[in-house]
């Protein structure tokens, strides 16, 4: 990794906040009718429906201890930097698991940035070409990338690369099927994704 990289990710690090901080902007924006970004209608209302989600699943996403355990045992600081938009539906459905899973080791520290505010981290870590968020940067203390995941997890990834395929894009009625799988999967399949790239990350450390 270049120098230039490692600065880039130090400075966007530097530059995220908390989840506390995250949730008290995006309060504010659905109370006062405001966005981030570019202001749309579409935006504005998206924000409006995501804090009320993502405040639900605040109180109601469950990690079990089996799947706390995995990140309770994260021998070395990890910073898990992620890229996100109040208005962005999957964000809305994601942050709060992450949140859960960072609480589960004091070697996690979580910190968010805002896509449209910082273009040339976004860009740095595309999707297939695209500016899809969330988009999460797992760091070391030294700013290597460990791994990245993102923007959905892997069965969400498939339900939108078959609709794609069959359809030709993604629509409204794609967004309503998505969000009942959101509704029936509870996070479990981010937290899966997640569990994996963290054990994974610890193999290496182990027989490095």
């Amino acid at each position: 990794m270049t120098t230039t990289m490692k600065e880039l990710l130090k400075h966007s690090v530097e530059a995220g906040i908390n989840y506390e901080a995250y949730k008290l902007l995006f309060e504010q924006l659905a109370k006062e009718g405001r966005t981030t970004g570019e202001p749309t209608e579409d935006k504005i209302n998206f924000t409006k429906l995501n804090f009320s989600r993502s405040k639900r699943l605040d109180k109601t996403g469950v990690i079990s201890d089996e799947q706390a355990k995995v990140f309770s045992e994260i021998s070395e600081k990890q910073i898990w930097l992620v890229i996100t938009e109040p208005w962005c539906g999957d964000a809305a459905q994601t942050l709060p698991y992450l949140k859960k899973m960072a609480d589960c080791s004091e070697k996690i520290e979580l910190k968010l940035v805002l896509r449209d505010d910082h273009p040339e981290l976004m860009d740095a870590f595309l999707t297939n070409g695209s500016r899809s968020i969330p988009k999460v940067i797992f760091l070391n203390e030294a700013s290597e990338v460990l791994a990245t995941w993102g923007p959905r997890s892997i069965p969400a990834t498939k339900m939108v690369e078959e609709y794609k395929t069959k359809h030709g894009g993604l629509d409204a009625e794609f967004k309503k099927q998505l969000q009942i799988w959101y509704n029936t999967d509870k996070g479990q399949s981010v937290i899966s994704d997640v569990s994996n790239i963290a054990a994974t990350i610890s193999s290496a450390k182990t027989t490095a």
